[in-house]
C-alpha cells in the first residue's frame, strides 16, 4: 500500500510537470520561431512509479506570415539562424525578429545577440550595414552609340556636322562631365567617311577619329570605336564610344542610310558615390543593397544550422537553443540540402497546435485525477488498516 501511494504521488509530479510543458507551449502560441515541447514518460522500474525522462522539441515548421519588414527572415526548411553573444556563445533559433543595432550590426530583435553570415573568405562573420550604406563611384568605361548617321546625296553636297550633345559620364571620383560627340562628313573625299570629334563642356577636344560605311551604309570593320581620354583628380580616365557591330543592321549598329539623323547616345556603365535605398535578402540567404540609381551590390550569406539527432537542444528561451555541442550540428548556405532557403520580410510563427495542446491536457487531467484517485484509495485502506489493528 506505501507503494501504491508513493506509485501515485510519483504519477501526479510527473502529471504536474508534463502540465508546465503545455503551459508553455499554449503561453508561448504568439511567439515568432517557437517550438512547442513534448514531455516524455518513462518507468522508474521495480514498479516504483514513474518519471519524465525529459522533453522535445517538436521540429514540425510554423506557418510564414509576411510582415514587409526588411530585416525580418524566415526558414522554409529544416535550417536554423545561427547567432552569437560576444562572449563567443554560439545559439540557434528559427525567430528571424532581426534588426540593425545602433552600431549598425544585424542582431536578433529580443536577445540582442549578433546574427552570423558567411563573409567573402567563406569564414562566418556579422553583417554590418555601416561597409554598405554607401556605393563608391564608377567610372565610366563605354558609350553605345546608335542610330542613323544621314549619308549626303552627292559628292557636291556640302559638308555637314551631326553632333550628340549633353553625354553625362563620370570619372574616378563621382564628379559628372558633359561629352559632346560629332560626325562631319566631306562628300568631296567620300560619302561614306565621317570624321569623328569629342569635346568637353569648354569645348576642347578629348577624343578624334573616324567612322567608315560600305557603299550600303553598314559599318565597316576597323572603324567601329573612337576613345575620349579625360583627366580628373590626376588621373587619366578612357571612354571608348562603340558604334556597334560591322556590317550590323539598324538593331546591331550605327548605320549611313539616306534620310535623317537618329543618333543616340547610351551610357552604359559609372555613376557617382551612391547612397543606400533598400536591402532584401534572396531566397539563397545573399544580402543585396539597392542603392539610389537603381545600382544593386551583394553581400553577406545568412549562415544556417541544421541537427541531424533532434535530440540535445535545449531552448535556453522561449526562442533561443543552447548547448549544443559543434559535433552534434552541421553549418550551411540556404538552398542546401538540409537547411532549407530564405524567406524575406516574413517571420515563422509558432508551431503550437492548440487543438493539440487541449486534448493534451484533457489526457493529463484524467492521469492527474486517476493517480489522486490510487493515493486517496491507498490512504483510506491505510486508515483502514490502522482502525482494524487499533480495535484489535
Amino acid at each position: 500500500m506505501f507503494q501504491a501511494i508513493f506509485n501515485s504521488l510519483s504519477g501526479m509530479f510527473s502529471f504536474s510537470r508534463s502540465l508546465n510543458t503545455v503551459s508553455n507551449n499554449v503561453t508561448n502560441m504568439n511567439t515568432p520561431g517557437f517550438r512547442g515541447s513534448d514531455s516524455f514518460f518513462s518507468n522508474i522500474g521495480g514498479g516504483r512509479g514513474t518519471q519524465i525522462a525529459g522533453e522535445g522539441l517538436r521540429s514540425r515548421n510554423g506557418d510564414i506570415r509576411e510582415t514587409r519588414n526588411e530585416t525580418h527572415l524566415a526558414i522554409d526548411g529544416s535550417g536554423y539562424f545561427v547567432l552569437a553573444d560576444e562572449a563567443g556563445n554560439t545559439y540557434y533559433t528559427r525567430a528571424g525578429e532581426f534588426r540593425f543595432d545602433d552600431e549598425g550590426i544585424l542582431v536578433d530583435t529580443v536577445s540582442g545577440h549578433r546574427v552570423m553570415a558567411f563573409g567573402g573568405n567563406g569564414a562566418l562573420t556579422v553583417i554590418d550595414r555601416d561597409e554598405y550604406r554607401l556605393l563608391p563611384a564608377q567610372p565610366t568605361t563605354r558609350i553605345n552609340v546608335v542610330g542613323n548617321l544621314p549619308r549626303p546625296q552627292d559628292s557636291t553636297s556640302a559638308p555637314a556636322t551631326t553632333p550628340v550633345n549633353s553625354i553625362v559620364v563620370y570619372d574616378a571620383t563621382g564628379a559628372t562631365h558633359n561629352l559632346t560627340i560629332s560626325f562631319t562628313s566631306n562628300p568631296s573625299v567620300s560619302r561614306q567617311i565621317f570624321s569623328v570629334t569629342i569635346t568637353n563642356a569648354g569645348g576642347a577636344t578629348v577624343g578624334t577619329g573616324e567612322v567608315r560605311f560600305d557603299d550600303n551604309g553598314r559599318l565597316l570593320a576597323g572603324y567601329t570605336t573612337v576613345n575620349a581620354t579625360l583627366q580628373a583628380g590626376g588621373a587619366s580616365q578612357t571612354i571608348a564610344f562603340d558604334f556597334g557591330a560591322a556590317g550590323g543592321g539598324p538593331n546591331e549598329a550605327m548605320t549611313s542610310f539616306s534620310g535623317n539623323a537618329s543618333l543616340q547616345a547610351n551610357v552604359t556603365d559609372g555613376h557617382g558615390v551612391l547612397g543606400l535605398r533598400e536591402l532584401k535578402f534572396t531566397d539563397k540567404g545573399v544580402m543585396e543593397f539597392i542603392y539610389s540609381d537603381s545600382q544593386k551590390r551583394t553581400g553577406p550569406q545568412i549562415a544556417l544550422a541544421s541537427f541531424p539527432n533532434d535530440s540535445g537542444r535545449t531552448l535556453a528561451s522561449g526562442r533561443l537553443i543552447a548547448g549544443v555541442v559543434a559535433s552534434a550540428r552541421d553549418i550551411g548556405r540556404p538552398g542546401e540540402v538540409g537547411f532549407g532557403s530564405i524567406v524575406g520580410r516574413s517571420l515563422e510563427l509558432s508551431n503550437v497546435d492548440l487543438t493539440q495542446e487541449f486534448a493534451d491536457m484533457i489526457i493529463i487531467q484524467r492521469g492527474y485525477q486517476a493517480s489522486s484517485r490510487v493515493m486517496s484509495v491507498g490512504n483510506e485502506m491505510l486508515e483502514q488498516l490502522y482502525n482494524s489493528t487499533r480495535g484489535g
